[in-house]
């Protein structure tokens, strides 16, 4: 069938309000491109609130550091006792430390306001839209979905002994029938590992062109070798029951021989597994029944 190589899910990355959608289905989008925007009333809030807890720690903590330079200068002259400059320190790294978690919740405040701003991650057409104003994302909730039209491929399981002659650029013809058309294709990818229960290989096929779908039907002509066939002309053979009879000119003799069809009919001639070898004269079909 018709696969993309590039699609996307866009899901929600944090529980809020859906505030706007700008896109719908079988629009066209860009790389970057916002399309949903969620609620960020309480984002902000907690961005603000995460920015003045670092503020208070960072002037708490260049105090203490001031005190622990003193300590240490009294420690030195054998002022301070070493009890009293161990809390000293002990109070300046709980401090550091708390600095430290205040960095951290302000970047994943700063991160969850990102996240109200929904982007597209590639260029592409909106397939499903799953969300509207009013609803509640949640995290992993499914928002929209999209793929790049341009990276369009057919993937087909193909045989084992037929997938073991092709090759990473190879030229394929694909069928899609709802379309009546036939398209040139080009082998990008063939999974190594074969499927053990049908012994086939999933063989993915590029496309260089516009105007499918993912999920189309498509049929992936794959080589299967070469034959050499004996044909005749479909009208110098003639049906006796269930058998098939030509005349033939045999020593100057007209003689009938029965034969055995095959499946190949190509422009007005059919294949002929078994009666007749290469170099033998067919006749016309007499007039009279034999």
């Amino acid at each position: 069938g018709i696969e993309a190589k590039q699609n996307s899910t866009i899901s929600a990355r944090i529980l809020a309000k859906i505030e706007k959608v700008h896109v719908r289905a079988g629009e066209q989008v860009k790389q970057g491109q916002l399309l949903i925007e969620l609620e960020k009333g309480d984002l902000l809030s907690r961005e603000s609130q995460a920015i003045a807890a670092l503020s208070s720690a960072k002037t708490r903590l260049l105090e203490a550091k001031k005190v622990l330079q003193r300590s240490q200068e009294l420690s030195q002259k054998g002022i301070l006792a070493n009890a009293a400059l161990e809390q000293t320190q002990a109070n300046y790294d709980s401090l550091l430390a708390g600095k430290s978690s205040a960095e951290q919740a302000l970047l994943e405040a700063q991160t969850a306001l990102d996240f109200a701003q929904v982007r597209s991650p590639i260029n592409g057409l909106i397939i499903d839209r799953f969300a509207e104003p009013g609803n509640t994302a949640q995290p992993g909730m499914q928002l929209l979905t999209l793929y790049n039209p341009s990276s369009l491929r057919v993937e087909a399981n193909v045989r084992e002994r037929l997938a073991l002659s092709l090759k990473i650029g190879q030229p394929l013809q694909v069928t899609i029938p709802s379309m009546q058309k036939t398209l040139d294709a080009e082998i990008e990818e063939m999974v190594p590992a074969g499927n053990v229960a049908s012994r086939s290989f999933l063989v993915k096929s590029r496309l260089n062109v516009s105007g499918l779908l993912p999920g189309m039907y498509a049929q992936l002509s794959v080589p299967a070798g070469s034959a050499k066939l004996l044909l005749i002309p479909a009208d110098r053979v003639a049906q006796v029951g269930q058998l098939n009879v030509v005349w033939l000119l045999e020593n100057e003799q007209v003689v009938r021989r029965f034969i055995r069809l095959g499946d190949v009919r190509h422009d007005g001639k059919v294949e002929v597994l078994s009666g007749l070898v290469e170099g033998d004269s067919l006749l016309p079909i007499p007039s009279a029944k034999p």
